[in-house]
């Protein structure tokens, strides 16, 4: 199964092509330049490289968030018009489910968080269950004290794994708290090889969305609307 995925949900975008979970070509660069204006240059520069077409592509798998809304809005939109012309199905993937699946911890329970910006953070928890990731309960921005503080109640300040491309952001935070000691295991920020590889996993399950459905996870809302003042 030939799978074009990609990430457009951080600085650090991405673009990578995979024969079933075989890496054979990416892209990625983490610039001041938002990823989504440089997309389309990396994709025909790859797809030149690997002498493909984008009619041979069987899969898309796609960062679904969170993330930011502009560079998510422009990077579903794109698959979604590909999925649509060449009548091929989408896997939507967490962003932070591609944080945790890079985790080498031995740990059941997986935390991982993302940069969100603006003294916040994206965090989640996931459960390795039966060779894949389930997640509990539901993806989130908030500051990083805040959602220590919804996690100590979760796992009683232990029995989990932190995982982050952006150790730093969550450190400082997690010492003030009953987790303090941790480790966070830092990861690659790079995530569009995960996002192909947990697309090919979904795609044997049947779990794949088409154009019509495939929807974002923005988990914040954006500028506009924090800035709206309504009646």
């Amino acid at each position: 199964m030939l799978i074009l995925a990609l990430d457009t949900s951080t600085q650090a975008g991405s673009l990578a092509i995979l024969q079933d979970t075989r890496v054979v070509g990416e892209v990625a660069t983490c610039v001041a330049e938002t990823y989504s204006s440089r997309l389309f240059r990396h994709l025909e520069f790859l797809l030149r490289e690997l002498a493909l077409d984008l009619r041979q592509v069987d899969l898309f798998a796609v960062s679904a968030g969170p993330g930011s809304f502009t560079g998510l809005r422009v990077g579903l939109t794109a698959v979604k018009g590909w999925a649509e012309v060449y009548n091929k199905p989408i896997a939507a993937v967490s962003a932070l489910e591609a944080v945790a699946a890079q985790a080498k911890a031995p740990e059941a329970i997986l935390v991982p968080v993302i940069d969100a910006r603006r003294g916040q953070v994206y965090a989640g928890v996931y459960e390795r269950r039966g060779g894949s990731q389930v997640r509990r309960g539901d993806e989130v921005v908030m500051t990083p004290a805040e959602f220590l503080e919804i996690l100590t109640g979760q796992l009683g300040g232990g029995a989990g794994a932190f995982v982050s491309p952006a150790p730093e952001v969550f450190s400082a935070a997690l010492e003030q708290t009953v987790f303090r000691g941790a480790s966070i295991e830092p990861v690659s920020a790079v995530l569009a090889p995960v996002i192909g590889q947990l697309g090919f996993a979904r795609a044997k399950r049947g779990d794949v969305v088409d154009a019509l459905t495939l929807d974002a996870n923005y988990v914040r809302r954006s500028d506009a609307e924090l800035s709206w003042k309504g009646p």
